[in-house]
């Protein structure tokens, strides 16, 4: 591709009408449907997390090539472990699989990657995999994918409190910046738009702190199905929108 010329998905993303000078910068997604999606089709759950993953590949490569810099996904929160034990333990093996396997196409396609969440309690061989995929792609320069794992909200700003306190500050430095400092990923901007899938109407105790004014977008399309016109059409929502952040 040239300097300056659109790529094949900005190309299509203009004829939807989509104005590629306002998009998100950071796009946050909650990948619901998984499972439903399997059993509407008759299949197992886990062929729902399959196909979900699948679903994460091209949307990624997407927002990429549509030019959004930063895309923040919702993989495995803290309150998933009261899932049945073999979904627990399939979840896991495939974000293991995925990080492994994603490396090399990751790495030529100038993926930043990172992770949010309380790893230390994740299994020994998928903090490795991840570890490896952080460390691998650190040096990339294209769109940064983070991948919200055994993530929740409030733990998160939990352990910002924790944080400070361990630092020995009192009161008085409880302040937003200093929680907004000692967030799980503090470098990255605040998301513009949530996108959430399969029509549910719940932040589902994610990313709390840093979607206080974050645009929300729901489908009713399930995450194994959203594609390319799903993801132009929450881009769209977002553009129609008039942000005030709290003034007029």
């Amino acid at each position: 591709m040239a300097p300056g010329q659109p790529t094949a998905v900005q190309e299509r993303a203009l004829k939807a009408g989509v104005d590629l000078e306002r998009l998100p910068r950071h796009m946050a997604v909650i990948m619901d449907g998984n499972g439903r999606w399997a059993t509407q089709n008759g299949q197992h759950r886990l062929v729902g997390h399959r196909e979900g993953y699948l679903a994460l590949k091209r949307n990624l490569q997407t927002a990429q090539e549509l030019g959004i810099g930063y895309l923040t996904v919702y993989g495995f929160s803290v309150e998933n472990w009261r899932r049945p034990e073999t979904e627990v333990a399939g979840l896991m093996t495939l974000i293991e699989e995925a990080a492994r396997t994603e490396l090399r196409g990751l790495i030529e396609n100038n993926v930043r990657v990172l992770v949010a969440g309380r790893l230390h309690e994740l299994p020994t061989s998928l903090q490795e995999a991840l570890s490896d995929l952080m460390e691998s792609t650190s040096q990339n320069s294209g769109i940064v994918f983070t991948l919200a794992i055994n993530y929740g909200g409030r733990a998160e700003i939990v352990d910002a409190v924790k944080a400070l306190i361990a630092e020995g500050h009192g009161a008085s430095a409880v302040t937003e910046e200093a929680i907004s400092a000692r967030l799980y990923r503090p470098e990255l901007p605040e998301p513009d738009l949530m996108v959430r899938t399969a029509g549910e109407m719940r932040w589902s105790n994610y990313l709390l702190w840093q979607s206080a004014y974050t645009e929300l977008f729901v489908t009713e399309r399930a995450w194994p199905d959203f594609g390319e016109p799903e993801l132009f059409e929450a881009v769209l929502a977002y553009q129609a929108r008039y942000r005030k952040f709290g003034g007029l």
